[in-house]
Formats: structure tokens, sequence, C-alpha cells
């Protein structure tokens, strides 16, 4: 019997901030009722590849989301650096923990 070695966590969930342009989605503020005057927009995601990279290529075109590729700024690291990396299930679980928290906060959030 060979014995496997576990694979390296390498999944993330990221946090990109918005222009304040979003809020003239009706899409977008339908899905945000709870958010608080002077706070930031966001969308959060997860992905296999570094954050960064991510970005780029949501701003390219490559299985972008609408939001990131119109609205998108910045990464916004201090909201996630601390949970990466991860395994797959948890990136997936904190992905929609991390996008609750930040509504509770008064975020507007995207996350699909």
């Amino acid at each position: 019997m060979v014995k496997r070695r576990p694979r390296s966590y390498h999944y993330n969930v990221y946090v990109v901030e918005l222009s304040d342009a979003v809020w003239n989605v009706a899409k977008f503020r339908e899905a945000n009722p709870g958010h608080v005057l002077g706070k930031p927009f966001v969308y959060v995601g997860m992905t296999g590849l570094d954050p960064d990279t991510r970005l780029d290529r949501h701003m390219a075109g490559v299985q972008s989301n609408r939001f990131v590729r119109e609205f998108g700024l910045r990464l916004v690291p201090k909201l996630y650096e601390v949970y990466n990396p991860m395994p797959y299930d948890g990136a997936r679980d904190m992905e929609v923990e991390l996008a609750i928290g930040l509504r509770e906060q008064g975020f507007g959030v995207w996350q699909a």
C-alpha cells in the first residue's frame, strides 16, 4: 500500500473593494437592504489561485463576476489574510461566513 502525502492547503478567500457606483445597480441594492451609509462595498470570493492573480483574471474577463469587472478597485487583504490558505471545503464555507459577517457589519456585499 502506497501512502499519499497530504496536499498542502492552497485555497483562499478574498475580498475586493468595489466603487461606490455599484450602488446604482438595482440588483446589488436589493441584495444589501442593511447597508450602512459610509461602509464599503465589496465582493467576497474563493479561489485556488493567489488572490492577486484571481483579481487580475476577473478584471480581464476570465471567469469574472460582473461587479468585480465593472466596479472592482483593489483587494482588501486585512479582511481575509488571516484565513488563508485552507482546504477547499474550508474556503467554500469561509466565503459564505465572511460575506455574512461583513453584511452584519453594514458592508454592501456581493458573494456568488
